[in-house]
């Protein structure tokens, strides 16, 4: 596994020599994390996604002998940030992100996700979004940030980016006051709570996400690797017990065939308090499985 590590060990856009990313599947990371409310270090987080990513290089999904060798694929290296400027890193992100077609980022913390959707529904409208957390992240400000990482799905919904009644969460489990919670709520999203998540089926959950956001019009996967119980993924900022387990994340994901997902992120994986990767290899294999998704659909494939 020596060389230069990209996502999966596909070719980095660098080496082919592309004039744009143009390939139908691109890979980014976006190493920030100044929108954080507790431990940074989630900027580090693309490098350990892609390091520990060079396990699932070789062989198909066993779930449904998927192939993600069929897509195109291309990692286009980190996006550039302002470090310490919030607003300007938003603005270079949202312009980074707006030439490519399908975009699979590595985060970061979960702020980058509102210039992603800026980028994204400029070509497409307001989408679907499936979200995966321990925090519901629509509070109007994280503790006095308008823009940190715990608010930007109030600014998505209000933006118009996501339709919040074809929005789910899943895993929600951490404090909030009910006043979030009810305006969450009141403008349509479902929410499937931490502990609902563990009495219920995958595939139940499953059947609750594709009716949520139907089959047909577009949609947007973002994850948040604290939705994983921190037992199993502790590597990450603001971690909250009582999470899902990586088998019942992976459960879900697979039944989600049939989606018109039109990009995703995976985020807040901060490294340095991670052990033995384990936190890395779980956000490079929800990357993967979703790659996984494309692959198994005819639609998505060259």
């Amino acid at each position: 596994m020596a060389g230069v590590p990209t996502f999966a060990s596909y070719p980095s856009f660098l080496s082919v020599r592309k004039t744009a990313p143009d390939a139908r599947f691109c890979v980014a990371g976006v190493p920030y994390d100044i929108a954080t409310s507790f431990r940074p270090g989630a900027r580090f987080g693309p490098n350990a996604i892609r390091q520990i990513s060079r396990m699932l290089l070789d062989g198909e999904n066993p779930h449904d002998w998927s192939d993600i060798s069929q897509l195109d694929i291309a990692d286009l290296g980190d996006f550039d940030v302002r470090v310490g400027d919030v607003e300007l890193s938003m603005q270079m992100i949202e312009e980074q992100a707006a030439p490519i077609e399908h975009l699979i980022t590595l985060g970061g913390d979960h702020s980058i996700t509102l210039p992603l959707l800026r980028a994204l529904t400029k070509k497409q409208g307001p989408v679907g979004l499936v979200h995966f957390d321990a925090h519901i992240d629509t509070w109007p400000d994280t503790f006095g940030q308008i823009h940190g990482h715990g608010s930007v799905f109030y600014h998505a919904i209000n933006e118009g980016l996501v339709d919040p009644n074809r929005m789910i969460q899943i895993g929600i489990r951490s404090p909030v006051q009910k006043t979030v919670h009810d305006w969450t709520t009141g403008k349509g999203v479902e929410i499937i709570s931490g502990p609902d998540l563990h009495r219920t089926t995958p595939e139940e959950i499953a059947r609750r996400i594709k009716a949520k956001v139907g089959t047909q019009q577009k949609t947007y996967l973002s994850f948040d690797i604290d939705c994983i119980d921190p037992s199993q993924a502790p590597g990450t900022g603001t971690p909250e017990i009582g999470g899902a387990q990586t088998w019942q994340i992976l459960a879900i994901l697979r039944e989600l065939g049939g989606i018109n997902f039109v990009g995703m992120d995976v985020v807040e994986v901060a490294p340095i308090y991670d052990h033995a990767e384990v936190t890395a290899l779980a956000a490079a294999t929800i990357a993967w499985q979703y790659l996984c998704l494309q692959a198994g659909d005819r639609r998505d494939i060259r």
